[in-house]
């Protein structure tokens, strides 16, 4: 008998996934709202002409009212045209641009969010986006510049060994957390760093650094292994964004039409239960690994292929791996959840640097509220208390007294 065969009941991790997951739309969409809110309030309190109108408040407070809206509103209305559409572009294709920017922004955070949904789903808490992200960037890449292939087949070749770089390096983790019982939080992290370690490793040596440069970086990517724009020159938008699409389908599919997605939901409501099922949690924990590095690494694979062609380094993975947990608690762990999520965070992404040159706002603004709607994602009853909403089984006070009155 192995080592998770005999684990307790359910650790707290999976139920706090489970609590998370179990959170309603409505939920979320307060959460942003009260992120925005938050940051709204955080802009206005750092403008120079709010500060300097806060002086003279009771002199006249609509000085400072109508600084504060004029802050706020330039600050977000910057975000939109930075992040859905430039309503001051002369034309329909130029005001465009804004959302195509943000859709290729969010297609490595879709893919890699969609990754880590599945385990979570699995109640394995998968937080080693980062090395699963490096591994399968470096394979795809790997294959991009090194191999000369007919185009077509070169960049089918080329996501392949991305994909499976990914699953590979996250099988790794559920096969030690199947067999020996390791803790996958533990494992995952020192995973991200040996991944990190081997690609700096391997960039200061001929098998990736390009010829002649003092650079720690790799080759260029040859042309027949880009993921080349779905609708042409005047709309960029990279076909990875169409391969996540169809992850996401088949996510779905997977998670809710599947013998293996009842499997995987299944294990991550209750291990114990799943086994007296007959279902092999060992194996389904590994699957639920596999399946999650596979997407993670197609978020590698985009890096190389789709935005940073010109070669790469060890910074390739550019936080999503860690920004993909974000995802993933905003859209409670379901693929569509997912896909909004991501689309959500790319508008601010894309946006942020609009509302920077429009506006004078810090950029790392936006930061603060993707990390305010984390912290509110996270913590149900906090967004319950503040809007007074009813925990989730409760009955209306009201329903509750007329109970108790029947009874009497």
């Amino acid at each position: 008998m192995t080592g998770s065969e005999n684990t307790a009941p359910e650790s707290r991790s999976a139920r706090v996934l489970r609590e998370i997951a179990s959170g309603g739309v409505a939920l979320t969409v307060l959460s942003v709202i009260l992120a925005f809110v938050i940051g709204g309030i955080l802009i206005a309190a750092t403008d120079p002409t709010v500060q300097q109108t806060a002086g003279y408040f009771f002199a006249r407070p609509t000085d400072m009212l109508s600084a504060v809206w004029q802050s706020v509103s330039g600050a977000y209305a910057s975000l939109f045209r930075g992040g859905v559409y430039d309503f001051t572009a002369p034309d329909f294709q130029g005001g465009i641009v804004s959302l195509l920017s943000s859709l290729n922004y969010a297609t490595p955070l879709i893919a890699a969010g969609l990754g880590i949904a599945i385990g979570f789903r699995t109640g394995v808490f998968n937080i080693g986006g980062q090395g699963q992200m490096l591994i399968g960037a470096t394979a795809a890449g790997w294959v991009g510049f090194a191999l000369p292939l007919p185009a077509g087949i070169h960049l089918i070749v080329a996501i392949i060994a991305g994909l499976l770089g990914g699953m590979v390096w996250a099988g790794i983790v559920g096969l030690l957390k199947a067999r020996t019982g390791a803790h996958e939080v533990i494992v995952t992290i020192m995973m991200n760093y040996i991944a990190l370690y081997l690609l700096q490793f391997l960039l200061h040596t001929p098998v990736l650094r390009a010829p002649g440069s003092q650079n720690p970086q790799t080759p260029a990517e040859k042309p027949t292994a880009l993921l080349f724009s779905v609708f042409g020159p005047n709309y960029d938008l990279s076909f990875g964004f169409v391969l996540v699409v169809a992850a996401t389908i088949g996510c779905w599919w997977l998670l809710s039409r599947s013998s293996l997605g009842f499997k995987l939901r299944a294990v991550g409501e209750n291990p114990r239960a799943a086994r007296v099922a007959g279902i092999n949690v060992n194996r389904t924990i590994v699957y639920a690994m596999a399946l999650s590095g596979l997407l993670v690494g197609l978020a590698g694979v985009y890096q190389v292929l789709g935005q940073n062609t010109t070669g790469f380094g060890s910074d390739i993975d550019a936080g999503i791996g860690f920004n993909a947990i974000t995802v993933t608690l905003l859209g409670r762990s379901r693929p569509w959840g997912v896909f909004a999520a991501g689309i959500v965070f790319g508008i601010l992404q894309a946006g942020s640097n609009t509302m920077q040159v429009a506006q004078g706002v810090d950029i790392d603004i936006v930061t603060v509220i993707q990390s305010i709607i984390v912290l509110f994602i996270a913590a149900p009853p906090l967004v319950r208390a503040i809007f007074r909403l009813p925990a989730p089984g409760s009955r209306p006070r009201a329903a509750r007294s007329k109970k108790v009155a029947e009874a009497k």
